[in-house]
């Protein structure tokens, strides 16, 4: 029996654009394009209805920006995993995309191998976010913004010295294998640990734990 297909929703209001990206994934055997949404506020609709695997969610739309859209499938308790595209790496949107529960981001200059292997990370579970884009945004963010709940501090109060160790790996864009290294243990321990801290933060990946490491303070900008 072989695996579906992964069911992609494409969210972006130049038509263009969207053809291009159909044109790149349609020649993908293990992805099928089921939608097209031209602003924000029919991609939360085609998702509510459509209930794909992953929404390519442009973040300048008409109507309702993709942040917003993307807080509306987070807060709706979608399956539906959302991969940002934006023209700009260092858009400050991109910054309230991760923190509405984006699995991460591309930009749409980005390599077509990029965008396949992006789909199928976030489709997996995982997150994608180049390290030092990441590291740039958030760094943006904290310095204008600085904590600004008292939550996240709360939370982190409940982690382990190793959890925390771990989660400023991440933050500085590690992987499982590099933190495995890092800290000379098995990589099964660190996805172990990963697990653990994902769940006593209650985020749903190892992007919003970065981006809840930095609004806490304990990881700041140029660590």
């Amino acid at each position: 029996m072989t695996e579906r297909p992964i069911r992609v929703l494409l969210a972006d209001d130049q038509q263009l654009l969207r053809a291009g990206f159909k044109m790149v994934l349609g020649a993908e055997s293990d992805i099928d394009i089921i939608g097209e949404a031209g602003d924000g506020v029919e991609a939360f609709e085609l998702t509510r209805r459509l209930v794909p695997d992953v929404v390519l969610m442009d973040i300048r739309m008409p109507r309702r920006d993709g942040v917003a859209a993307t807080a509306d499938i987070v807060e709706a308790s979608l399956r539906t995993r959302v991969l940002v595209l934006t023209t700009f790496d260092l858009d400050e949107y991109v910054v309230g995309a991760l923190r509405a529960g984006a699995a991460g981001f591309l930009t749409k200059d980005a390599p077509a191998a990029d965008l396949v292997e992006a789909i199928r990370t976030v489709h997996a579970g995982g997150a994608v976010v180049a390290p030092h884009i990441l590291s740039t945004l958030l760094g943006r963010f904290a310095a204008n913004r600085g904590a600004d709940n008292d939550r996240a501090p709360a939370l982190l109060e409940s982690l382990t010295s190793r959890e925390r160790e771990v989660l400023m790996l991440l933050a500085k864009g590690l992987t499982n294998a590099e933190i495995a290294d890092t800290l000379h243990v098995g990589e099964t321990t660190v996805k172990t640990h990963v697990g653990h801290l994902l769940t006593k933060l209650g985020v749903r990946d190892r992007v919003q734990a970065v981006v809840l490491a930095y609004e806490s303070g304990l990881v700041r900008p140029g660590q």
